[in-house]
């Protein structure tokens, strides 16, 4: 399927969790528990030091539920489950269920799966078949949760919805018990260590142990923190339990002394997984918040302490910039309030830069008001790297807020400054409906200039937050959609709702350069400083390229259908990339001005950026929490730039996993039926001489071959071969291979005799032969094609065996000059032709002379490789004299 001329799927960045429970198993050949959570539609594998291993392909539908068993993973996509062997190979494939599969099982050689049309089915894992079929009624008994209690044979518990349990032999397909002792919905199902018990987790919040044997319930434990979604025991000696629940808290429960011992503040969404690793003290917890974390218990009032964690926005990302020359680092700004800063190299290395907060050191010592202090989410920031190891290097503004705040890429976090406008401060302030709309950091890394709605734009130093300049009074009669600064600091460029792009003196703020009116509003400023070009995106849905030295608008683009949300450029300037919420990414050639690729995506795209490098394009969307990096082909390969038709559809594309894809479908190489690829013909013109396309070794030594045998003459002799039984001719080459075309292979019976008919004996090469063909049809092709595909010892070889002495008669050199002939006429392989006529000449130069037919045709050989010599002369010698001329020309200037 075709995609995008340009772009590949690479990778995604930031995805870690979701709501889907994670699956944890220990894995036999690496001696450690392998985690699998879920993404959506892939599925990824981390270790313990959450490094991920393998991420699965997209599944055609979003994945429901994941289980694994010492062999697969277990992935359930709407109505099917896939078995993965090391997220790379699909082993196996169960198809049946009617409805989506939100409940699965390993027992044992089966696999046990229930569907939200309450039907519970068993299948053989070996042979992928149904093994046992059980409909269950929904108003009476809706499965909520499944657990196989361990030594007990063949046997499934089953919770449900209406509160009962019951308990199930599959191999019989009997219900044995039925449990009634709870009234609320059971949310979670675990063993416990000891046998017979199970924890039972309800919506109310009540944890129960419940002695399957006696049917009775040991204790009861109550977590306020809503239902419960995930139960987990240590099993290193300590009787502990550990709840988890939808507040994101989780509860750890001493079992001798049946309290409560500590409450840990785990995740900012409620905990979909919690997992006590067998025989360690170490507990794993995942959250649809996008974390995993993996806690330790070693605390003195033996609470755990976090050891590592993973974790991406907890909602999508809002906006995204490359930050430095190297292309390693993404800084990216979510609607979870926090900036995060992503590597491209390994998602290790990836770094919180914490939330925007009112008040940081209040949140910090009361984390029960973390929450209300925190500040609207960023939409737009602005990072430059020339002082960030002096101060404050990334500016940001926020949604529908006057307030401008300072981060530092260096120290990983939030700055000290706020920045506001004088006439915007609470104490004076009359206009509330004032907001900061629009940011730029100069290249120097000292200043910041503000656009705000009421149309006023503002410098500030970002190191100490004094304001320093004013740009008009105000600058623009709407509000300021956009502001840039060159790279000397000599221009600000600002641009209004209103159409108008104003460019003023940096220092002299009253003094307005020019003002270009675009006719339309305006959407947003991209400027690339190196080539002074910035990007202007109109209401109308174009795209404007404004030249910032000259002032004039140099370019316009159209073609997308609804608002666009972002652009940027390549790093030379040569691209200029725009995406809208049609979900179309365009690129256009700024010096052709055409449209030369454009591909569409599943969700609209929210914030791009191109590397420093050129060699990824990143992307964010609409409710999608990872960053998606395309990979650049022109880098690797040779891509054709022609202009695609404007009446061209845009091919959908899907989103990239986890990891690079080690596989590429036949869908990623991507060819066009608009765009052929080009062959050069084998003449461009006829006035033209066309050289071939052999290597210099095919034909400059030809002259020179016995000085390079000699030269390359072993020291020792070669030692003869064992004489073979028979003898067969030989095509000459590197490798011995008999030369079966001269065998008569369709022969008669009678012809099998030994005896070779004296009729038949020619010493004839296989090349002598093809030139004796020609004496009756003139057809040279197919000997000129033997020639030019032999390599230097064989063409040397031939054309010395064309005399009466080597084989061959003065008929057949006739004809080698007449081949000649024909090459030069023909103004094609001219360095061959000519290679060749200067090996025969010096073979055969007395035999020329003497025979008067040989030499009578050496007379239009002449006239007619003269006629080809004098067109290279010709453009030779004017070509000199051109290149004396100017030479004489500027030693005539420096003089002077």
């Amino acid at each position: 399927m075709p995609g995008s001329r340009i772009f590949n799927r690479n990778k995604s960045l930031g995805f870690v969790s979701n709501h889907v429970p994670a699956a944890v198993r220990y894995y036999q050949k690496r001696k450690e528990n392998i985690i699998v959570t879920c993404t959506g539609r892939s599925v990824h594998a981390f270790t313990t030091n959450f490094r991920l291993i393998n991420s699965t392909p997209l599944h055609a539908e979003d994945i429901n539920c994941v289980v694994t068993d010492p062999f697969l993973v277990h992935v359930a996509a709407g109505k099917n489950i896939y078995s993965w062997r090391s997220g790379r190979i699909i082993k196996k494939t169960f198809i049946g269920h009617k409805a989506n599969v939100h409940l699965m099982l390993p027992f044992g050689p089966h696999l046990i799966s229930v569907d939200e049309d309450n039907v519970l089915k068993v299948w053989d894992i070996e042979s992928e078949l149904l093994y046992l079929e059980i409909p269950f009624d929904k108003t009476n008994f809706r499965v909520t949760s499944i657990l196989h209690p361990p030594t007990y044979v063949n046997k499934v518990l089953l919770g449900s919805e209406q509160g009962t349990l019951q308990l199930w032999n599959l191999k019989s397909s009997k219900l044995i018990y039925t449990f009634n002792q709870f009234t609320s919905k059971i949310t979670t199902l675990e063993a416990a260590p000891a046998s017979d018990i199970v924890a039972v987790g309800l919506e109310t919040g009540k944890i129960s142990l419940l002695n399957l044997k006696f049917d009775e319930i040991l204790m009861e434990f109550n977590q306020e923190d809503g239902a419960v979604t995930a139960i987990s025991f240590r099993t290193d000696g300590f009787p502990i339990m550990v709840t988890g629940s939808t507040s994101g808290r989780v509860s750890i429960w001493d079992l001798e002394k049946r309290k409560l011992v500590t409450i840990l503040e785990a995740h900012a969404d409620s905990v979909s997984t919690l997992s006590c690793f067998n025989s360690e003290p170490l507990m794993f917890t995942a959250s649809p918040d996008n974390s995993i974390k993996l806690w330790i218990f070693d605390m003195p009032d033996g609470g755990p302490r976090l050891l590592r964690r993973r974790e991406g926005h907890a909602l999508p990302p809002l906006c995204i910039r490359y930050h430095g020359a190297g292309g390693r680092h993404i800084v990216s700004s979510g609607e979870d309030v926090s900036m995060r800063i992503f590597s491209t190299v390994s998602e290790t290395l990836n770094r919180s830069m914490g939330q925007a907060s009112y008040n940081r050191e209040a949140a910090k010592k009361k984390r029960s008001k973390a929450k209300a202090l925190l500040m609207p989410p960023v939409i737009h920031f602005t990072t430059e790297t020339t002082r960030e190891k002096e101060w404050d290097n990334i500016a940001a503004i926020h949604r529908d807020y006057k307030m401008v705040t300072t981060w530092s890429f260096d120290r990983c976090k939030m700055g000290e400054l706020k920045i506001v406008p004088e006439n915007l401060k609470d104490k004076v302030r009359t206009d509330f409906s004032t907001v900061a709309n629009c940011i730029c950091l100069t290249h120097c890394g000292n200043f910041v200039v503000i656009g705000y709605t009421n149309g006023d734009v503002h410098r500030f130093n970002i190191q100490s937050g004094i304001h320093r300049a004013t740009y008009g009074k105000p600058a623009h009669d709407s509000s300021v959609q956009g502001v840039a600064t060159d790279n000397l600091n000599q221009v600000v460029i600002s641009g209004g709702f209103d159409g108008e792009v104003k460019f003023w003196h940096f220092r002299n703020t009253s003094e307005c350069l020019k003002t270009l009116e675009l006719g339309e509003g305006i959407s947003f400023f991209r400027f690339h400083r190196d080539s002074s070009l910035l990007c202007v995106a109109l209401d109308d849905f174009t795209v404007c390229l404004i030249d910032a030295d000259a002032k004039y608008v140099a370019r316009k683009f159209s073609g997308h259908k609804a608002r666009l949300t972002d652009a940027c450029f390549s790093p030379d300037g040569r691209w200029l990339l725009t995406t809208a919420m049609d979900c179309v990414v365009k690129v256009y050639d700024i010096p052709s001005s055409y449209l030369v690729d454009h591909f569409k995506v599943e969700s609209p795209c929210t914030s791009m950026t191109m590397s420093p490098t050129g060699d990824f394009l990143a992307t964010t969307h609409v409710d999608y929490l990872g960053i998606n990096l395309w990979a650049n082909k022109t880098l690797f390969n040779h891509i054709s730039m022609r202009a695609l038709k404007e009446t061209s559809e845009p091919y959908l594309m899907s989103f990239p996993v986890a990891g690079k894809e080690t596989e590429l479908d036949d869908s990623d190489d991507f060819e066009f039926d608009e765009i052929p690829d080009y062959k050069s013909p084998a003449m461009l013109s006829p006035d033209l001489l066309t050289l071939s396309d052999l290597a210099l070794s095919r034909w400059q030594n030809l002259l020179n071959l016995d000085v390079c045998k000699r030269r390359n003459k072993p020291k020792q002799p070669p030692k003869q071969p064992k004489q073979a039984p028979f003898f067969l001719p030989t095509v000459a080459g590197l490798e011995m291979k008999f030369d079966l075309n001269q065998m008569d292979l369709n022969g008669d019976a009678e012809d099998d005799s030994r005896i070779a008919a004296i009729a038949h004996i020619e010493n004839l090469t296989t090349f002598g032969r093809l030139l004796k063909s020609t004496i009756a049809t003139d057809n040279f092709d197919e000997a000129i094609s033997k020639l030019v595909s032999m390599n230097v010892s064989g063409i040397d070889f031939e054309i010395k065996s064309l005399s009466p002495v080597g084989g061959g008669n003065i008929a057949i050199m006739l004809q080698f000059m007449k081949m000649i002939i024909k090459m030069f006429q023909s103004k094609v392989n001219y360095e061959l032709a000519q290679s060749y006529l200067g090996v025969f000449l010096k073979e055969h130069a007395e035999l020329i002379v003497e025979n008067q037919e040989l030499a009578d045709c050496l007379e239009e050989l002449d006239s007619v490789s003269q006629q080809g010599w004098q067109k290279l002369e010709d453009q030779l010698m004017y070509g000199i004299g051109v290149v004396n001329s100017l030479r004489n020309y500027g030693f005539s200037a420096v003089t002077k």
